[in-house]
């Protein structure tokens, strides 16, 4: 199929009516980034601070990993496979950790090097996950409860078919984004 011709996905709506599907409108809320504020994003390094501080308390395997940071952080900081994987094989390569492979899992320890380094670092590193779980507030928390809110009644207006509402509901929104710079310039 040549790129040209191509269409985005369709809509069905009550009664057969098909709209285009319009792009960055998701389950998950609307345009790129808004499903809700950033699920406590962090660098690298401190993802390499959290896995040594929790393997100096015991050896663990990937999956335990996520969940204890996600558990200590109040699920506030929900590291994916995709952050905690890559920094445990440089880990091992740095040889400040080592595999091992029990009952199929690779569990990972730190080595005599690694620990160390944590005794070493432990004070400046502080706990990670605590930094996590005080980066939220419960004003932010409602904030973004009500973008994704905005969100939703601004999919089902652009579902419809009543230009109207979609011209006015344009307008709204158009107002309430210049109020909103206008706080945030002052």
């Amino acid at each position: 199929m040549h790129a040209h011709t191509m269409r985005p996905p369709m809509l069905m709506m009550a009664g057969g009516h098909g709209r285009r599907r319009q792009p960055g409108f998701g389950p998950r809320g609307f345009g790129p980034g808004f499903g809700g504020p950033p699920r406590g994003r962090r660098d690298r390094g401190e993802v390499r601070f959290a896995i040594l501080l929790l393997l100096d308390e015991q050896p663990r395997h990937g999956y335990e990993i996520i969940t204890e940071l996600t558990d200590r952080s109040e699920g506030r900081w929900r590291p994916s496979p995709g952050a905690v994987y890559p920094v445990l094989k440089r880990l091992t390569r740095e040889g400040l950790v080592a595999p091992s492979e029990t009952d199929g899992k690779k569990i990972f320890a730190l080595t005599p090097a690694g620990k160390t380094l944590v005794d070493q670092q432990r004070e400046e590193w502080g706990e990670p996950w605590a930094r996590a779980a005080d980066s939220g507030s419960d004003e932010v928390e409602g904030l973004w409860k009500e973008g994704r809110a905005l969100g939703a009644a601004v999919m089902q207006i652009s579902q419809s078919e009543d230009d109207e509402q979609i011209s006015a509901t344009t307008q709204i929104l158009a107002e309430a984004r210049k109020k909103i710079y206008g706080m945030l310039a002052q």
